[in-house]
């Protein structure tokens, strides 16, 4: 009989300490974002930034992880193979984790395999030379391209990136041909171009500190609009070549989270947002927000991935006719 009481009674302490540790609000221990972008970059600043914030509204420290690789996939597709749809593992993703699955076998859907848990920016994307190269505008940039094909080169962060994908159709559309040195990350585009290893870059806004000391001369810019910092510079629309790219990013994580933690994490990076610190970044490299709540930047990867399927498909086709 006693025996039987000491079993019923520390069944119940059992269940008792499961309820307690299912009662436990979120988030109760540290949480891993991971970057899948080189440690000094564009993203990796700005997430930095976000995160100390985030993790004050929180209350639990948000531990940065750069897994770079596969131009933005390789962390976001761990994350989605391996981590538990708790809220405790949540990614950096853009739209080349939108676009991998239709140029190669990847392990992840990007349609079934995540949690979308909000938007947070834009790039700014443009091409820059190094001040004493003789290309002072895109008209030289297109002329010099046109008089020596396939001898202008320029870097981005990977093949098949957004950006390599992006001067294919610029490309195209002023009809030259460009040679494309791929790279690993922003702070590389940069070395490259400054020690003469590619004539150009193409890239986000990592090159804005070394355009205002006037190491790098900007040619032109990817936006809608022209930027306020640099407003003598025109955007590719204004030079008759149809195309806006800002590649808008945001948060993800596991697929099957519960609504009420994606909710929390993105109200908490939210606020981070609109935080002065956060500020700042944004106009230190001439960036706009992307903020869209969960169910809208849901909807909005969608219809991005859509997109991504249809310029990989014109890509390839431009490849076959050369």
């Amino acid at each position: 009989m006693f025996r039987f009481a000491l079993l019923i009674a520390t069944a119940a302490q059992l269940a008792a300490s499961a309820t307690s540790v299912q009662a436990q609000p979120f988030p109760s221990r540290p949480i891993t974002l991971i970057i899948p972008w080189q440690a000094g970059g564009v993203p990796d600043t700005q997430y930095r930034v976000l995160a100390d914030i985030a993790s004050k509204q929180l209350g639990q420290p948000i531990i940065v992880e750069n897994k770079p690789g596969g131009v933005g996939t390789l962390g976001p597709s761990s994350m989605a193979a391996n981590a538990k749809p708790d809220g405790y593992t949540i990614s950096y993703v853009g739209t080349g984790v939108f676009r991998a699955p239709f140029l190669l076998k990847t392990t992840y859907d990007p349609r079934k395999d995540f949690s979308y848990i909000g938007g947070i920016g834009q790039y700014l994307f443009g091409v820059v030379v190094r001040s004493d190269s003789p290309i002072k505008t895109w008209a030289d940039f297109v002329a010099y391209a046109k008089q020596q094909p396939g001898r202008l080169t320029y870097t981005t962060f990977g093949v098949n990136s957004v950006l390599h994908l992006a001067m294919e159709q610029i490309s195209t559309a002023v009809g030259i041909r460009l040679k494309h040195i791929p790279s690993r990350g922003n702070n590389e585009n940069n070395a490259a171009v400054l020690g003469g290893h590619v004539m150009a870059s193409a890239d986000g806004s990592a090159w804005a500190p070394l355009v205002d000391s006037g190491d790098f001369r900007l040619l032109v810019t990817w936006g809608e609009t022209r930027t306020k910092r640099w407003p003598t510079i025109p955007t590719l629309k204004e030079l008759g070549i149809d195309l806006v790219e800002t590649s808008p990013y945001g948060l993800a994580g596991s697929a099957g989270m519960d609504p009420a933690v994606v909710a929390t994490i993105y109200g908490a990076f939210r606020k981070a947002l609109h935080d002065p610190r956060h500020l700042e970044v944004l106009r230190k490299f001439d960036m706009e927000m992307f903020e869209m709540e969960p169910k809208a930047y849901t909807d909005w990867v969608m219809k991005e991935i859509n997109r991504q399927q249809q310029l990989v498909t014109a890509y390839a086709e431009k490849a076959d006719k050369k």
